[in-house]
């Protein structure tokens, strides 16, 4: 039975870096790990589901979540609003599973001024070149949108200070080795686990 706070792993990186084919590694392999479902005011896409992929919502309710302080951290993206709820929060708590937060280093910061114990993981491209290839290979970027897209990469890349890991996701596997490396030990940490080791010494 775990008897421990949800760990809250960050997972953060530039368009094309690979942090969702990871996360999704992760959340296959780890049944006591959930992916927390943000809020969103954009319409669904093809195959979303409401609940899974996110919470999907009208302006006027997101606005009334935030002046209700119902957010972990918010912000505006591409004229839409994304958000994380605080009850992603308690339901990991409540169903004794660790969170995995796939954020911008926006999100990033305010999860982890509220939660100062939250673990933020970077992942990076062996290089820009290479990171401007996996977006060209995409086939759904204009040459405008994809000089933007790496010019956005290079300004996340350079709040790298934020986060605890930096992962380079130079092959797949190898990331991935890290990525669960990363998660196993933070969750044998000391400060994790000192309340269980105080237990044993009084039952």
């Amino acid at each position: 039975m775990k008897n421990t706070p949800p760990l809250l792993l960050i997972v953060s990186s530039p368009s094309g870096a690979g942090k969702t084919t990871l996360c999704t590694k992760l959340l296959n392999e780890f049944g006591d790990l959930r992916f927390s479902t943000s809020h969103t005011t954009r319409p669904p896409r093809p195959n979303e589901v409401d609940g899974q992929d996110y919470h999907f919502v009208d302006t006027t309710a997101f606005e009334k979540m935030v002046d209700r302080d119902q957010f972990v951290e918010w912000a505006h993206v591409h004229g839409e609003r994304y958000g994380t709820a605080r009850t992603e929060i308690d339901a990991a708590t409540a169903g004794r599973t660790d969170l995995i937060f796939d954020v911008d280093c926006q999100g990033a910061r305010q999860i982890k001024t509220q939660y100062p114990e939250a673990v933020g993981v970077f992942v990076l491209p062996p290089s820009i070149e290479e990171l401007r290839r996996r977006l060209e290979k995409r086939g759904t970027e204009s040459a405008q949108s994809l000089d933007r897209r790496v010019e956005a990469a290079i300004k996340e890349i350079a709040r790298h200070e934020l986060y605890d890991y930096l992962l380079i996701n130079d092959e797949l596997a190898a990331a991935y080795d890290r990525l669960r490396a990363i998660l196993l030990a933070e969750r044998a940490r000391h400060d994790r686990l000192v309340g269980v080791a105080e237990k044993l010494l009084v039952d």
